[in-house]
């Protein structure tokens, strides 16, 4: 009996259609097109602009194309997971919300919060699930609303982050072909350099708080860069030393996007050529939970069946891993 992996069978995105270009930052923060560029290889980034919409509404807007594209109903998902760093609330589930408005009425669904990470640990929670034989169709979207907690009068963040959401559908597969290795770590000592102080159970909202800013993402900038060029790197090189993969049997990186220079500090350490490494931070910035899927989303016609690729992310908390995954078909 051939062992059931859990592979992609479709994918969708979306990004807001207002464009936040480095033009336009120089007009708001003590910044220039030319040191944005060079030190994180972004260009511009989506801002929703819509009025009273959250991460729901992206990732509402990923699933249907993805739904659309696939040709299935709704109906049909038995478990919608949505991948976040911003849930529309506390308390209530975006995913629940998500998964009624698609339709997805015989689903169950929840959150999965790991920073930027969050999707690549989804993809694995879909992956067991698929595994077990309990379930068949299993959503994951990657979304998130970055310009809800981003200071733009601080320029060490404000410059990084953008708005997006992707979507992937996971399927049995009996071909050998779906997730095939994964290692995924996290380290509390990355508490302190990326996190939002206040909203919390530790420092509720107040008026103070409110006042001080503390409801706005902090990154010490230096201490992320540092953790996230080595723990991206050595995930990535082991999984491949695992698998006895070589430069050659990797068709494909889908590295996180959250700075240039990291991006290619992974690639070379596993030996791969500038044409393996998807990347659309030039246009996007970091979108968080969505920047994987969102690969997938732009560049869906260049993978083929059978195509090796090795997924990377790093996050705040920290945490950080890589994904093996062996793409299941042809556009």
């Amino acid at each position: 009996m051939k062992k059931t992996a859990a592979a992609i069978t479709a994918v969708g995105g979306y990004v807001p259609e207002f464009v936040l270009s480095n033009k336009v930052l120089e007009t708001m923060v003590d910044t220039n097109d030319e040191w944005i560029t060079t030190r994180t290889g972004i260009k511009e980034r989506r801002i929703l602009k819509e009025e009273n919409a959250g991460t729901s509404y992206m990732a509402i807007k990923a699933a249907e194309d993805l739904l659309q594209k696939r040709g299935i109903d709704a109906s049909e998902i038995d478990f919608v997971l949505v991948a976040t760093a911003t849930p529309d609330m506390p308390v209530a589930s975006t995913a629940a919300y998500v998964a009624s408005e698609i339709g997805a009425v015989n689903a169950f669904a929840y959150d999965l919060q790991a920073a930027c990470s969050s999707f690549l640990y989804g993809m694995s929670t879909a992956a067991s699930y698929i595994e077990s034989g309990r379930y068949k169709k299993v959503l994951v979207i990657g979304a998130d609303k970055m310009s809800s907690i981003i200071d733009y009068t601080d320029r060490t963040t404000c410059i990084i982050f953008g708005d997006g959401a992707g979507a992937v559908l996971f399927e049995p597969n009996e071909e050998g072909l779906g997730l095939q290795d994964e290692y995924l770590r996290s380290d509390g000592i990355g508490r302190q350099f990326l996190k939002i102080d206040a909203g919390g159970s530790i420092l509720p909202a107040s008026e103070e708080t409110i006042k001080n800013k503390q409801h706005y993402v902090f990154q010490d900038g230096k201490s992320v860069f540092k953790f996230a060029v080595s723990n991206m790197a050595d995930v990535s090189a082991l999984i491949m030393e695992r698998n006895n993969l070589t430069k050659d049997d990797v068709q494909w990186l889908a590295p996180h996007q959250a700075n240039k220079r990291i991006i290619d500090a992974t690639a070379n350490r596993m030996g791969l050529e500038a044409e393996k490494v998807l990347v659309n931070i030039d246009r996007y910035g970091n979108t968080t939970s969505a920047t994987l899927p969102l690969l997938l989303y732009d560049y869906e016609k260049q993978l083929k069946k059978g195509d090796n690729i090795i997924f990377a992310a790093f996050g705040g908390g920290f945490t950080w891993g890589s994904i093996y995954l062996k793409w299941a078909y042809n556009s």
